[in-house]
């Protein structure tokens, strides 16, 4: 069965039913309309997607970008990413769109397959700041970039305050008694995220007057298993470390493994901080005390914006920094109560 099949057994032009198809019911009366209908149920007619897309100028698919990654890794390494996905996903669905994610290296390289499904709109998740420009002027069509810092962009941005929540880290630790405090995080070579955070913790502890130097800085990527390796030097390193604040939940989780496997015991001989809060910091053990976002209020934030572009605001410009807190559990041990 195809469209000109209905038109013909209808007794109307292929025009008449692409126009019922297509939800263009002012041009067709009632009783067309339903005889059409019941004919494209009676022949469990399926219209086609990318057909009706073109016609309609519009797709209903929403392209989500997860960038460098690499060719051994997928998007679940850093559980962040799930949830931000699932988050994401939810969001869009409620208004009858799809979602099309695609993991890359080179966000740019992902261009091209956008264009060719005709998505309506696209996240960008965590793009670094000097490749927004080139990414805007490849694409015209509505785009929202999560994470990501680029100031002098006049782009919509949604993020959370990042700066806020390191400093938010090393402060929570300070009033527990920690004077002595290492930090696990990637390397920050650009504006970014990670760079905001690292900004927070070093001035809360400048401002409290904790000494914090290179020394008391351990790198690693956001994975499980290097973070526990991170674990095992903060153990070896001698430096006599109360406490350690992590960038991400998974790292947190990763250096509580690697201590324990040295004899460290969290928070009796050292005290561990994560960031995100994510759901598996209730079931770590200690819980884990976390930076917390919300990842519901990120996600609804974020589609706003895009689908008030999609519906014809394209002029939008905005940078949303959503709140954090200290989300407490049972990893960090309050010092003062010695």
């Amino acid at each position: 069965m195809n469209l000109k099949m209905i038109a013909e057994r209808a007794g109307v032009s292929t025009a008449t039913v692409s126009n019922v198809i297509n939800g263009n019911n002012h041009k067709v009366s009632e009783e067309t309309r339903n005889k059409i209908k019941k004919i494209i149920e009676e022949t469990n007619y399926k219209p086609n997607a990318i057909a009706r897309s073109l016609a309609k100028k519009e797709s209903r698919i929403i392209g989500l970008v997860i960038p460098y990654l690499r060719k051994n890794e997928d998007f679940s390494t850093n559980p962040y990413n799930a949830h931000i996905v699932a988050v994401i996903e939810k969001c869009i669905r409620c208004e009858d769109y799809y979602l099309m994610m695609r993991c890359v290296h080179d966000p740019k390289e992902i261009i091209p397959l956008l264009d060719s499904w005709n998505v309506d709109g696209a996240f960008f998740l965590g793009i670094f700041t000097e490749e927004i420009r080139e990414i805007r002027k490849m694409i015209d069509y509505p785009v929202v970039f999560i994470d990501t810092y680029a100031p002098e962009e006049k782009i919509v941005r949604v993020g959370i305050e990042d700066y806020r929540g390191g400093y938010l880290s090393a402060r929570y630790l300070i009033g527990k008694g920690h004077k002595k405090i290492a930090l696990v995080t990637p390397e920050a070579s650009t504006e970014g995220v990670i760079r905001e955070r690292y900004k927070g913790f070093t001035d809360a502890c400048r401002e409290a007057g904790v000494e914090f130097d290179d020394s008391c800085v351990f790198y690693t990527d956001t994975t499980y298993i290097n973070a526990v390796e991170v674990g095992q030097n903060i153990s070896f390193s001698g430096m006599g470390f109360t406490a350690a604040a992590a960038m991400s939940d998974i790292v947190a989780i990763g250096l509580i493994e690697g201590l324990n496997q040295c004899g460290l015991r969290v928070p009796q001989d050292i005290s561990v901080i994560g960031f995100d809060n994510l759901p598996s910091c209730e079931y770590t053990t200690p819980k884990l005390t976390s930076i917390a976002q919300s990842f519901d209020a990120k996600a609804e934030k974020a589609w706003e914006y895009l689908y008030r572009m999609i519906s014809g605001e394209r002029d939008i410009v905005a940078d949303e920094r959503l709140p954090v807190r200290v989300a407490e559990r049972f990893s960090v041990r309050n010092l003062l109560e010695q």
